[in-house]
């Protein structure tokens, strides 16, 4: 008897403590605590198992293959900015090419009308230049006249203001001798 005592009073200790405590810690009810934490966590581990981990799974694989697309059109768009930027060096070389046939075959234009204005002007320089030359020509024989004519009037009358007698024979002589030199 003294054993259901003792398991009497260690019972009624165990009831007066869980009213006056947390009833968790009542070791009376530290079975059936157990069994539902086992039934709780084998069936957060089937959910867990069954739905949430393959929906992680999917979205995991989604992610990746997504990110593994998105590397796949980077590297192609990457390619093809090398292929535009090429292109565009390429054009960028023949255009200049193009501008320097462009720009030599203009001065070969420009020399070709400075070539043949300059030919157009000296022929009109030339023409003008005989055209003077011959004026000039004129000028000189017409001077070489008027300066015969006024030396002469001039011998004239020096000889009758000395008082002497001029003979116009005589004067145009004298005067043509000193003119040739």
């Amino acid at each position: 008897m003294a054993t259901t005592t003792t398991t009497e009073a260690a019972t009624e200790v165990a009831h007066e403590g869980a009213k006056a405590g947390m009833p968790q810690l009542d070791p009376t009810h530290f079975a059936n605590q157990i069994f539902w934490l086992a039934v709780t966590l084998v069936l957060i581990f089937f959910v867990l198992k069954l739905v949430a981990l393959p929906r992680i799974g999917g979205t995991l694989a989604t992610r990746r293959g997504t990110i593994i697309n998105d590397l796949a059109a980077a590297e192609e768009l990457k390619q093809k900015v090398a292929a535009a930027e090429n292109a565009y060096n390429d054009a960028l070389v023949s255009a200049r090419a193009e501008a320097g046939k462009i720009v030599t075959a203009a001065k070969a234009d420009i020399q070709l009308d400075l070539n043949a204005a300059i030919a157009k002007a000296d022929a009109e320089i030339s023409a003008k230049a005989e055209e003077s030359a011959g004026r000039i020509g004129e000028i000189r024989a017409g001077a070489q006249d008027a300066i015969s004519e006024v030396a002469k009037d001039t011998a004239g009358e020096l000889v009758a203001a000395l008082g002497g007698q001029s003979d116009a024979a005589s004067i145009t002589a004298a005067v043509n001798a000193r003119l040739k030199g």
